[in-house]
């Protein structure tokens, strides 16, 4: 079985109430909900919150939610909660609540690696820059990765540095993960790391630790919301490409 999580959370810290922030009419999470259950891949779709009016937005619509613990430290954690009561779930997946314009063929792509002969523990996405001014925005994570696509670094920062000027592979990172369900109760009980504190990205805790990272590739960015001025560019996107659910 493959089960899909979608943590959310109303404390964000630069928007916050962002999962129940309207967009095109409807709550964002409700968004997310709607074409994260578009991917016939996934067997089981629920939303992971602290927050009754989260929950309570969730049941509106009709979506499944599972309230979880409000000590978790990240969205990661909550997610190897609810997880723990679907002993069934092979791979688990991580949706991140703030991508209105999730889509099937990304989350097949996310998917893909846990079908192949041997599998990896965590899977993630990444894709070319939408433009040259992201590799410097420390909101845009970057990754490099081994030629084999696992990943070697994930930061904030531009990376590489460029002593030489040459065409090197530098991805944009995406929040999306995947893991091998025994994996993930593993990784949650993994301490923090120094890397991971001092750029505050939680998959650095995996490298940290020894484990890899594969890293699917796909070929166009995905919309992200991370402030209300990301939420108006949406919803303009949305209505100007006539998007409708």
């Amino acid at each position: 079985m493959i089960l899909a999580v979608i943590p959310a959370r109303y404390d964000s810290t630069r928007f916050p109430g962002k999962p129940l922030a309207l967009l095109c009419g409807k709550p964002m999470i409700q968004w997310v909900y709607e074409r994260t259950k578009l991917c016939v891949s996934l067997d089981v779709v629920v939303v992971a919150t602290d927050d009754e009016r989260i929950a309570r937005a969730v049941a509106d619509f009709g979506g499944s939610v599972v309230m979880t613990s409000r000590d978790h430290a990240t969205g990661t954690d909550r997610v190897a909660e609810v997880a723990k009561h679907y002993p069934d779930a092979e791979v688990v997946v991580n949706v991140q609540g703030d991508q209105p314009m999730i889509h099937s063929a990304v989350l097949d792509s996310l998917i893909q690696p846990f079908r192949e002969a041997l599998p990896p523990d965590m899977s993630t996405i990444a894709c070319p820059f939408a433009s040259e001014s992201n590799r410097a925005d420390c909101n845009c994570v970057k990754v490099v990765c081994d030629q084999r696509g696992r990943a070697l670094y994930f930061s904030r920062a531009a990376l590489p540095f460029f002593r030489n000027q040459l065409d090197v592979p530098v991805y944009h990172h995406l929040g999306l993960y995947a893991f091998r369900a025994s994996f993930l109760q593993r990784y949650s009980g993994l301490a923090p790391t120094p890397l991971e504190q001092c750029e505050s990205l939680e998959q650095l805790r995996v490298l940290e630790h020894g484990h890899s990272i594969h890293v699917s590739l796909i070929d166009w960015p995905l919309l992200e919301v991370n402030t209300p001025e990301e939420l108006t560019t949406a919803e303009d996107y949305m209505i100007r490409n006539n998007v409708q659910w």
